[in-house]
């Protein structure tokens, strides 16, 4: 028997979908990058694959946990229908405002719901989904900053290089 209201529980299941989405598009940009010589851009996009699918599988755990059943919903394919690499960083962007829009309101019907429970499992994801705002803001902030548009050049390594940094963590002099 679960604690969890169907409501709830359908919500959890959706957003189940969300990140396992989530983790294909990712791959999908990282691929798309690939492609097209830029390994840098394709090694960020990559490293984001197992994040999400970590995203994923917390809340597969909490729905196990609360006695709750799993449903695995067809996820559709991500597009792969980019001109340009200012392209794919913006439809990052947007994916994860889009995400972060669906974790907030999760977690105001789990207070509408007097879900106290899930809504403190959900605090993580808010924390998280903030961290992912800054980061590709930040990437999309650089992208105006520097002027890059997206055409192959000084400017498309540059850009390539700086998010290859931002996998690694810290500026290395061999990228540069």
């Amino acid at each position: 028997m679960t604690m969890l209201k169907p409501k709830i529980i359908e919500r959890l299941n959706n957003q189940v979908t969300s990140e396992t989405y989530a983790s294909q598009l990712y791959l999908q940009m990282s691929l798309w990058c690939e492609d097209r010589g830029m390994h840098g851009a394709a090694a960020f996009f990559r490293a984001h694959v197992p994040e999400e699918i970590k995203h994923r599988d917390k809340l597969i755990d909490y729905l196990v946990e609360s006695g709750a059943s799993v449903e695995i919903q067809a996820v559709p394919a991500p597009s792969n229908d980019f001109s340009t690499l200012v392209e794919v960083l913006q439809a990052a962007y947007q994916h994860e405002q889009k995400v972060t829009h669906q974790i907030h309101s999760l977690a105001e019907a789990a207070m509408e719901e007097k879900d106290f429970s899930t809504f403190n499992m959900l605090q993580w994801f808010i924390a998280e989904q903030r961290e992912e705002i800054v980061l590709f803001r930040g990437i999309v902030e650089h992208i105006e900053l520097t002027g890059f548009t997206g055409e192959n050049g000084t400017a498309m390594v540059q850009m390539n290089r700086y998010l290859h940094r931002l996998v690694l963590g810290s500026s290395h002099p061999e990228l540069d």
